[in-house]
């Protein structure tokens, strides 16, 4: 990938937010055991903030060229949406099933409510 994109502020956070995404996800697996339902659940939710974290810097990649066409950015704009969404929804579920380590689900919605912000002016420079 070229150097342009690791530089790209959005890309950045997506990234950072998969690295967190990724402790938290040893965390949840040293803490369950896979006999017991809840921490079936925990399971489920570890799955989908892993699928979401690396749909996100995918979807960025697909658009990041200047040169992509504006409906396409609009798709994967709104897949990058509708991830990032998921991300919360899953840290809030981890929160009701008594997940332990809610310091890095604080740190977890504050990244991606830096993100927000990011996604926000980057889909303000679409051009039609």
């Amino acid at each position: 990938m070229d150097e342009e994109l690791y530089s790209f502020p959005l890309f950045k956070k997506a990234e950072e937010i998969y690295v967190l995404i990724q402790k938290v996800s040893l965390l949840i697996e040293e803490n369950v055991d896979k006999e017991v339902f809840e921490n079936n659940i925990l399971l489920d939710y570890k799955n989908q903030l892993n699928e979401s974290a690396l749909i996100i810097p995918g979807k960025i990649v697909g658009v990041y060229k200047e040169n992509t066409l504006y409906d396409i950015k609009m798709q994967n704009a709104a897949i990058i949406r509708k991830e990032a969404q998921m991300i919360l929804a899953a840290t809030s579920g981890l929160k009701m099933c008594d997940f332990k380590e809610l310091d890095y689900l604080k740190l977890i919605r504050n990244e991606v409510e830096e993100f927000r912000i990011l996604f926000a002016e980057w889909v303000k420079t679409f051009d039609e």
